[in-house]
């Protein structure tokens, strides 16, 4: 039914090329094409299908005639998108999410992070609000979100970090992405200023009971959204740069079926928390929290992370999940498999 992009040339041009092209792709575009989908691939009513994208069923009434005019709506939907539909409407239905964005890629081995990257800074320009309190993990793919988001002045806009520092200044640090995504909008940040694991249970109660962090922490029970990516176990880069897992905890944690983590608390493919100490001594907030917020983005992709990202649809069960087609495909393959 879809096409093959016409970017996807024998050459393997990289990815800048495709991060270009996502960044420059319409947004009415990309709703204009889902409505045609479901309108006439999944039968569904207008009035269905504007509930679905939040929009007024007489803009859906033109978005069908503007499909059609523009021949894009035959006997089936041709266009470069309806394949990337058909990836975020099996990825909603599969895992529940009330909205999935795939990014797609130049090549099936190409590096998916820009793409990803570039889907997430137009989502969050269009997302973010005046009057929201928003909570950020962070990782390469949010930090490389960043040039794609617009900046505008937001008020009374509030970004909390949802974890502490690391020792040595990395380039993924995560009080540095807090501060940088809160700049963007011109609004202020609050960071959790202490290293993201500590040595047992009673330094992490001294420090937000008796270092003034509680305030932090209670802010993430009115959240309005949180913005998360997840790590794979595979080889925990991102963890170990910060100097925080030795390979022996990384053996260990794989041994009680570790597939990822988000902000540091390991889970396993069914989502849960695996029986590790690491997970106790993380200063971030905790899980229960995260789920309170009624927006959750999940923004994260890569073929090491494909167990991750199925453990994730649980643990934290996003609103909205951002990945790119290949990995995309994974997660529904392997969760058919799983169910079968």
């Amino acid at each position: 039914m879809g096409r093959r992009r016409q970017s996807e040339t024998a050459d393997g041009r990289g990815g800048a090329e495709a991060t270009e092209q996502v960044a420059g792709e319409s947004r009415t575009d990309r709703l204009r094409i889902r409505a045609a989908w479901m309108y006439f691939v999944e039968q569904m009513t207008q009035n269905e299908i504007a509930d679905v994208l939040g929009v007024g069923r007489v803009t859906i009434v033109r978005m069908l005639a503007d499909a059609r005019s523009r021949n894009e709506v035959k006997i089936s939907i041709e266009s470069e998108l309806s394949e990337i539909v058909r990836l975020e409407r099996a990825l909603e239905k599969t895992f529940g999410l009330q909205q999935a964005l795939v990014a797609p890629l130049s090549a099936p081995n190409a590096d998916p992070i820009p793409a990803i990257s570039a889907k997430t800074g137009s989502f969050l320009s269009d997302t973010m609000k005046s009057g929201m309190r928003v909570g950020v993990g962070w990782g390469r793919t949010l930090f490389s979100s960043l040039p794609f988001i617009s900046a505008k002045s937001l008020t009374d806009f509030k970004v909390i970090s949802l974890l502490g520092g690391v020792g040595v200044v990395r380039r993924f640090n995560p009080a540095e992405f807090a501060w940088r995504f809160a700049q963007i909008f011109q609004g202020d940040g609050y960071l959790i200023p202490t290293p993201a694991v500590v040595d047992s249970v009673e330094t992490k109660i001294a420090l937000v009971e008796r270092c003034g962090l509680q305030e932090v922490f209670e802010m993430a029970n009115v959240l309005d959204a949180v913005l998360l990516s997840v790590g794979g176990i595979a080889s925990a880069t991102t963890f170990s740069r910060g100097g925080f897992l030795k390979e022996a905890d990384r053996e260990a944690l794989l041994a009680r079926g570790a597939v990822g983590d988000l902000l540091f608390h390991f889970f396993d493919r069914n989502g849960d928390l695996v029986d590790h100490p690491v997970n106790s001594h993380v200063m971030s907030v905790d899980v229960d929290r995260l789920r309170k917020a009624p927006i959750r983005i999940l923004t994260s992709g890569g073929a090491e992370k494909t167990e991750a990202l199925l453990g994730a649809m649980t643990l934290i069960a996003p609103t909205i999940l951002i990945t790119d087609e290949e990995s995309a495909r994974r997660m529904i393959e392997a969760h058919a498999a799983q169910a079968s």
